[in-house]
């Protein structure tokens, strides 16, 4: 706590970010990867069946921003569509001054019952953002809101 002439002010511990890390052979698999990770704190991941399918493109000046771009797009897709997906698949293509990622992304409607929420994750954030190589695989990783 930190005292000045008309008050204070404070800092509160809360546990309402997690860093994921999607780790892959390619750097699409790693995205992919991310994404899985992304869904699956949301919800069982694997009782989401791939019966809708949706094309999703986004694009940014670096490869680290282009992961924020991704997660982002899938879940403002997941609100709009009200969709949850399971099933990823992208390509990622370097222009000289800008990265982008052209994919499907294949889910289905949340069913309380049978999908089992957990969280919900609220946002994609730039902190801890890194995406790179690391021995012979790929990492994509970053701060999510929950």
């Amino acid at each position: 706590m930190a005292k000045s002439d008309s008050g204070w002010y404070e800092y509160i511990d809360h546990t309402a970010d997690i860093c994921l890390r999607g780790i892959g052979e390619t750097l699409e698999e790693a995205f992919i990867q991310g994404a899985r990770a992304m869904f699956t704190l949301m919800l069982d991941i694997e009782t989401i069946l791939p019966q809708e399918d949706l094309d999703i493109r986004c694009q940014a000046i670096s490869m680290d921003l282009l992961f924020v771009e991704w997660l982002s797009e899938l879940l403002a897709q997941k609100d709009i569509t009200g969709l949850y997906f399971s099933s990823f698949r992208v390509q990622i293509i370097d222009h000289e001054d800008l990265f982008v990622l052209t994919g499907e992304v294949r889910g289905e409607r949340l069913d309380q019952a049978r999908h089992h929420p957990k969280l919900e994750v609220k946002a994609v954030t730039y902190c801890g953002l890194h995406v790179g190589r690391k021995g012979d695989k790929f990492i994509a990783q970053c701060v999510v809101d929950v």
